[in-house]
């Protein structure tokens, strides 16, 4: 085995439980179980054999930014059935049929085009495929997702968003966004908030219910709890700073 696969196996298991009672006082600020928040270890640019160690330390929810490097995970951990992988970077329109059947949850649909595409794809694969929808909440022109900052067209917004949840092979089950990178408190929470209220809105106007929000990673994920997040993407506060 790489030695530089591999890391420190007491500080992992040590960051987890860290980062689970971080989860755990911070839903307990906001009146929450626990168990109502699903951690997603962010494993981008690590190796196989990291992940298999965090597997091995109770993790089973992995989130990958770039498919090939997914795709090639899941094929060295095969032998892991419990895996739950998870899509969270851009999905190119090229590859968005690679997307389709090879995640537990896809969270980065970023577009109508995107939504169309995966739709068109688990069509072809005679399957539905579990989604997100992520919305640009901060308005920052380097985030990805629908127009959702304040100000747009409410009423356009939430009828491209229906209309995704409405494709007859995706299964939506809520929204996903990523907050600036800010020390300011209030600002991630308007941020967080403001999806929190998105999907709200969604649901209250006859919509698919969405109970997920994907929300908050290792700089801000126990404001996102507190503000409603039920999945949050955690790749630092477990794994260390990442491979160059």
């Amino acid at each position: 085995m790489d030695s530089h696969a591999v890391i420190d196996e007491p500080a992992l298991r040590a960051n987890v439980e860290s980062v689970r009672r971080r989860i755990g006082s911070a839903a307990g600020r906001a009146g929450r179980a626990a168990g109502e928040i699903r951690l997603i270890a962010v494993t981008k640019g690590q190796a196989s054999e990291v992940v298999r160690q965090a597997h091995a330390a109770g993790l089973r929810d992995f989130g990958e930014n770039r498919m090939d490097e997914a795709h090639g995970k899941q094929a060295e951990l095969s032998d892991l059935a419990d895996i739950r992988w998870h899509m969270i970077g851009h999905i190119q329109s090229r590859k968005a049929a690679a997307a389709v059947g090879a995640f537990a949850l896809v969270h980065s649909v970023d577009r109508p085009k995107i939504a169309t595409l995966l739709d068109r794809w688990a069509g072809e694969q005679g399957i539905r495929q579990p989604v997100l929808l992520e919305c640009n909440i901060s308005g920052e022109a380097s985030k990805d997702g629908w127009d959702a900052r304040t100000g747009a067209d409410r009423p356009m917004l939430l009828a491209s968003l229906r209309s995704a949840t409405h494709l007859a092979r995706l299964d939506v089950h809520g929204l996903m966004t990523m907050a600036p990178w800010t020390p300011d408190e209030e600002e991630l929470r308007r941020v967080f908030r403001g999806l929190r209220t998105l999907r709200d809105e969604l649901a209250s106007g006859g919509g698919s219910e969405l109970p997920e929000l994907s929300m908050g990673m290792t700089d801000d994920f126990e404001v996102a709890i507190e503000e409603g997040a039920t999945m949050v993407r955690i790749g630092r506060a477990l794994f260390g700073e990442r491979p160059a």
